[in-house]
């Protein structure tokens, strides 16, 4: 059993209080735009925002101290050590002070006049079927805002994938920077509720489940036989809500397809779907692109004239 150490309730203020994004950084980690909060690109489900964090797959979250005792498997006594620096050396930055904000109403952000730069960043730029494209934007699921900058100088343009809940209200919205160039935006918008993201329900028993619009909509491209007739289902992360959510409302759904990303991160979200769809009752399997997604695998196909067979995990 280790020492006793008897931290003062100012050190264990001040270690709850540490900024995560700052820790994060000097540890390594490589953290991603996501919205106003930043996302782990080792565990994209983990997001962060000054010394609050959140696990959307476990939906469970909490403060510094906890943060490293979870993720980082540190004892107390350890993380707290490890957050005030060893109280010598390495400081690291506390979080600013956190202004109550009053929760906004979800609201669908306003529609430009036109889809034009949708279609040529969703066409032209990744390849998927100008007819897939068509059908999601005439069931109003997907279109293009148009926003402004807060200081009201620029103005940008936005692929907006529209979530809506059983009775068609849209709950849920996912905003895709259509600028090929740099890192595009991409986010849920405020006041989102995460069971109703990105979906199509069909009447077969057969669900498909994706981390982003973009591989939804590639993978039917790829495999367009008769799509309609099956669900899919964009997380817009790795959270599971709105795949149990599709599972408790259309309760045809029974053969559950995990199409994640082939990657690190992918493989560990698909393991933790597959853990709650195993404590629901349900099988799955998992169904892996040959690249990164199922966009890359797209790419490739319309390059090479050809198509690609698809992998079980």
């Amino acid at each position: 059993m280790g020492a006793y150490i008897h931290f003062t309730d100012d050190q264990k203020y001040r270690a709850n209080n540490v900024d995560l994004v700052d820790f994060l950084q000097r540890q390594g980690e490589k953290l991603l735009p996501s919205g106003r909060e930043k996302r782990l690109d080792s565990d994209r489900s983990i997001t962060v925002r000054g010394n609050r964090w959140y696990d959307h797959s476990a939906e469970s979250g909490g403060f510094a101290i906890d943060f490293l005792r979870q993720f980082y498997g540190l004892s107390y006594p350890e993380a707290v050590t490890t957050l005030l620096g060893g109280e010598q050396g390495e400081i690291y930055r506390p979080a600013k002070a956190k202004k109550e904000e009053s929760k906004k109403p979800f609201a669908l952000p306003p529609a430009h006049t036109d889809m034009r730069r949708v279609y040529a960043y969703l066409v032209k730029t990744r390849l998927i079927d100008r007819e897939v494209v068509s059908f999601f934007a005439k069931q109003k699921l997907l279109y293009e805002s148009c926003e402004k900058s807060k200081d009201g100088t620029k103005k940008y343009h936005n692929g907006v994938f529209v979530g809506v809940d059983e009775k068609g209200v849209a709950r849920h919205a996912h905003k895709r920077g259509l600028y090929t160039e740099g890192v595009s935006f991409k986010g849920n918008v405020d006041g989102c509720d995460p069971r109703y993201s990105f979906h199509w329900i069909g009447q077969s028993d057969v669900l498909y489940v994706f981390e982003a619009p973009v591989d939804m909509l590639s993978y039917i491209t790829l495999y367009p036989r008769e799509w309609k007739q099956h669900s899919y289902v964009a997380l817009c992360g790795v959270g599971g809500q709105a795949m149990l959510w599709m599972l408790e409302q259309y309760t045809q759904l029974q053969q559950i397809s995990l199409c994640l990303d082939n990657d690190e991160a992918g493989h560990k979200a698909s393991e933790r779907l597959e853990t709650q769809l195993s404590e629901k009752g349900y099988a799955s399997e998992r169904i892996l692109s040959q690249g990164k997604d199922w966009n890359d695998d797209l790419t490739e196909a319309r390059q090479m004239q050809g198509g690609f067979e698809m992998k079980m995990a």
